[in-house]
């Protein structure tokens, strides 16, 4: 059984409740702010853990309160956290998000530490067959790059989240085995607008590359896996969305977990559906996400 190895963000979240997301210029009333613990990086990392997988997270905090207590909450999740450092200088990353009354959010991050992050960081990590390795837009592209050269290398398999999107490059792509994105993000990687159809999903996602696996997560009609072998699509499960906030991360942490097992990509793809349903029924990010014994 491998490992899951996440090189990622670590942010205290910061959420209000409001009835609508406000237009440019105008000042609308929320709910008392909430704290949570959050970052895509962290999310994935607590997901995996969950799940069941011995989880190593890579990544950085602030010498601040919100880096003492994100570093005390995933201690208690049972992560490896010998790989984040502190840096004295910058604060933790923050994203303040705003979840209205039907679920659906707005995020904006503020990387603080995350930003720190160099390919140094990356290149002490020793990686083995059999580990999977999972990354994300929220920290430096020169870091993930180091570390998914060194974990191809080692015979590991690379996942990446291109998200926050922006442009997916060909040198980045090649180092990735995964590609998981969702509706939106696809249609910014592949240029292609209005994806609806689960036709044009499937063409769009193989026109990324016909090498890679790539899993988009289509919310309520569940998720679709393009692989050299052939299209795998997974049915959404009908639930009563509290907060869909880390949704997508407790799939690719779930995921990622699921194949460190040892599952089949059909089996880890319906386990992972399946958590990330669960998940959007809860408030928070990293404290949303299921236990093993609730997505089994």
């Amino acid at each position: 059984m491998g490992r899951v190895l996440v090189l990622g963000s670590i942010n205290r979240d910061l959420v209000l409740a409001v009835e609508t997301h406000p237009r440019p210029g105008e000042t609308i009333s929320g709910s008392d702010i909430q704290e949570f613990p959050g970052g895509k990086g962290a999310n994935q990392a607590v997901a995996a853990a969950r799940a069941g997988a011995e989880t190593l997270l890579v990544g950085a905090l602030g010498a601040d309160g919100f880096g003492a207590s994100m570093r005390a909450f995933l201690t208690g999740e049972g992560i490896d956290l010998s790989r984040v450092v502190t840096v004295p200088d910058r604060p933790t990353g923050i994203a303040v998000i705003l979840v209205d009354k039907n679920a659906e959010n707005t995020v904006t991050v503020s990387p603080g530490a995350n930003a720190a992050l160099v390919p140094a960081n990356a290149e002490t990590i020793d990686f083995y067959p059999g580990d999977h390795v999972v990354s994300q837009f929220e920290v430096p592209e020169a870091f993930i790059r180091a570390g998914f050269a060194r974990a191809r290398a080692a015979g590991a398999i690379t996942i990446f989240n291109p998200a926050p999107m922006k442009m997916l490059g060909p040198d980045l792509l090649a180092l990735c085995d995964i590609v998981v994105l969702n509706e939106t993000e696809l249609e910014a990687a592949s240029g292609e607008a209005g994806l609806t159809d689960i036709r044009r999903i499937e063409a769009a996602a193989r026109g990324l590359g016909p090498a890679l696996t790539i899993i988009v997560t289509l919310g309520s009609k569940g998720c679709l896996a393009v692989h050299p072998d052939g299209v795998i699509h997974v049915p959404g499960q009908a639930v009563r969305a509290v907060d869909t906030t880390g949704a997508g991360d407790c799939f690719v942490g779930v995921l990622a977990a699921g194949l460190s097992e040892g599952l089949g990509l059909e089996v880890a793809l319906r386990r992972a559906n399946r958590a990330a349903a669960i998940s959007v029924t809860r408030a928070g990010a990293a404290t949303s996400m299921p236990r093993r014994h609730e997505i089994n």
